[in-house]
């Protein structure tokens, strides 16, 4: 399979078989991984028809790089994003702390400056 380069991709938004397409894989495994991985797809056009955006294409190429490529099972692929997506949140965690300690730290050192003043 050749490697997708989500910021490549031209078009807002690509059809369920244009996806397909992209993944060498049927339309109805796209389906499947979108019930098994809770994919919420933003959008559908009038007759209904799953309409993936660039984000969306990105989940579904993390979920084949792991199934189809590495060769996780499906339950293994969904304890794989359960633990980075834990990871993410406490990394976005530690920074909020770290930017409220610089914030604290600056209001601190203009205290002490206009103290010595």
């Amino acid at each position: 399979m050749r490697e997708i380069q989500i910021d490549k991709l031209t078009k807002l938004y690509y059809s369920i078989g244009e996806v397909a397409e992209m993944f060498h894989v049927n339309a109805s495994l796209l389906r499947f991984w979108e019930k098994e991985f809770n994919f919420e797809i933003a959008k559908k056009n009038l007759k209904g028809n799953r309409l993936y955006s660039q984000k969306e294409i990105e989940r579904i190429r993390v979920v084949y790089d792991l199934v189809k490529i590495k060769g996780y099972t499906l339950e293994g692929a969904k304890q794989y994003l359960s633990h980075n997506r834990n990871k993410k949140k406490e990394n976005q965690e530690i920074l909020s702390i770290v930017a409220q300690l610089e914030y604290i730290k600056q209001q601190l050192i203009s205290l002490k400056t206009s103290k010595t003043e």
